[in-house]
């Protein structure tokens, strides 16, 4: 039963990083009906920030996780209105095989700083303390703390402002929203921004949490969340948090009980059988088709 907590604490704190990657997906999902497959690569930016911030610049942890959410939120911005604002009409297809160029153009943009994994100095103090016979760290407690204050400041923007209300109306309908004086661009470059700063935040945690970094890391973790967005059900906000923490737990306790070397096989075999016994995921309903 003690191992089973321990573990339990250590899906928490993947299952955090997860969450706040796969709120980004289904934000772009929710509002484009567009999949952003770039958005594991603003994830590995995120974490470069850090490192220097952290490494180069020696700025404390708050500063740290500032700098990269504001200049991820920029960066995804620009990719919107330079990559996809142009194909918003144009086959999906285009929009995603767009996204996967972008991916491959930030993946080999970083190799500037070097070829090799990069070490990012630890910006918060891990000490340890003893629950009964479960360790947490304060590492831990953090990053779970921090991923569920934003998931939270979140939902209550989505839910109870006039920029949430304006989502949640183009989401419905994009074509009729603007012609009620919404401005569709705007609203469009914020959801950019606010789900391209929640994966900035997710690779700050992430640095501090397995601190060797390179500019691959995003691909299987973008994956992943992706993975949990779907889950928990594409363009549903709270199904992408419930979706990340599900997949945490699910590849922690796959880990600890079984050869790890099944953790990325049971992952794509839970989005498998999701998908044949509930096409839409745990929260997400079916789009309503104009015709």
């Amino acid at each position: 039963m003690t191992y089973f907590l321990q573990q339990f604490l250590n899906a928490l704190q993947l299952g955090s990083i997860y969450a706040l990657i796969a709120l980004g997906y289904t934000m772009v999902y929710g509002i484009l009906t567009m999949i952003n497959f770039a958005h594991g690569d603003l994830f590995m930016i995120g974490a470069f920030f850090c490192f220097i911030a952290a490494g180069l610049l020696k700025l404390p942890f708050v500063p740290t996780l500032l700098i990269s959410m504001a200049g991820v939120a920029l960066l995804g911005v620009a990719i919107e209105r330079v990559a996809y604002k142009p194909l918003r009409n144009a086959p999906r297809v285009s929009a995603i095989i767009t996204a996967l160029g972008v991916g491959l153009f930030l993946e080999n943009f970083t190799l500037v700083f070097s070829p090799y994994p990069q070490s990012v100095p630890t910006l918060i103090p891990n000490q340890t303390w003893m629950l009964g016979p479960v360790s947490i760290s304060s590492l831990q407690i953090i990053i779970v703390l921090l991923s569920i204050g934003l998931m939270i400041l979140l939902d209550l923007i989505v839910q109870k402002t006039m920029i949430g209300m304006a989502m949640r109306a183009i989401s419905w309908d994009k074509a009729i929203v603007p012609l009620m004086g919404v401005p569709l661009n705007l609203i469009i470059s914020i959801t950019f921004a606010i789900g391209t700063s929640l994966g900035a935040a997710a690779g700050v945690m992430y640095a501090q949490a397995f601190p060797v970094i390179d500019p691959y890391m995003g691909i299987m973790v973008g994956w992943k969340a992706f993975i949990s967005a779907v889950v928990g059900g594409i363009g549903n906000i709270r199904g992408a948090m419930i979706g990340g923490f599900i997949l945490g737990l699910v590849e922690i306790m796959v880990a600890a009980f079984m050869p790890s070397t099944y953790r990325d096989f049971v992952a794509f075999a839970l989005l498998l059988v999701l998908l044949i016994f509930r096409p839409h995921g745990i929260l997400g309903k079916p789009r309503p088709q104009k015709v």
